[in-house]
């Protein structure tokens, strides 16, 4: 039990003492173990700056026509000596809920200057930057960029993951053209097998067809 407990400290996904998934439903690692993952929601670098309820584990859990098509775009990347990371795939309600109720504490702005320095945070809600559910709960929309795999390094989007601003729009110009071609190298990789992106968010897709559209699930990562 300590060396499990260990090696959750450190970040690895213990699969031997894993929860029964709902049908339809498997850890990323057992389709593709290569994908890289740093869910931000289990530790303190996120918008809120604490971990987020109901993630418990550092595991990667999507529907299983996700994964199928993550390998794919994964496959694609590897030729090209890059890989995929996922900040974030499926999340339970709860952590949603506390999405929430955080945004109405309105004096809790630990993490402002880092995430959304130019948004007030009273207008969260308005903007759509927070909302009470998710299309992430859904099972099929992932977070994520694209890192140099010989120097495990992020390639410069232009903005961080979870930043609330128009800098983060996939289609936004005032960046250098670098990062304009990062942004679409990752975009086009994503549609071209099977995703949809979002208007606001250059890391954020969710499957065409995804199996559950209209069922947002509770259970915990872990």
């Amino acid at each position: 039990m300590k060396n499990i407990l260990f090696l959750i400290a450190l970040g690895f996904c213990i699969t031997i003492s894993a929860q029964n998934l709902p049908k339809g439903f498997v850890y990323l690692s057992d389709i593709d173990a290569s994908i890289q993952k740093e869910l931000r929601y289990l530790g303190n670098n996120n918008f809120i700056g604490k971990p987020i309820d109901g993630y418990i584990n550092n595991c990667v859990i999507v529907s299983k026509e996700t994964a199928k098509a993550l390998k794919k775009v994964q496959t694609i990347l590897n030729k090209k000596g890059l890989s995929l990371k996922i900040f974030d795939a499926y999340r339970p309600q709860q952590a949603v809920n506390h999405f929430v109720k955080w945004a109405k504490v309105l004096n809790d702005t630990l993490m402002k200057q880092q995430y959304y320095p130019k948004v007030p945070k009273s207008q969260l809600f308005n903007l759509g930057y927070i909302a009470s559910k998710s299309g992430h709960t859904r099972g099929s929309t992932t977070d994520l960029t694209i890192i140099d795999i010989k120097t495990g390094k992020e390639l410069d989007m232009g903005s961080p993951f979870d930043f609330f601003g128009i800098e983060s729009h996939p289609f936004y110009k005032n960046i250098t053209q670098k990062r304009k071609e990062n942004r679409m190298l990752l975009r086009k990789v994503m549609l071209d097998n099977g995703f949809k992106p979002y208007d606001h968010e250059w890391w954020h897709f969710t499957l065409k067809n995804e199996p559950f559209p209209k069922t947002y699930f509770n259970f915990p990562i872990q």
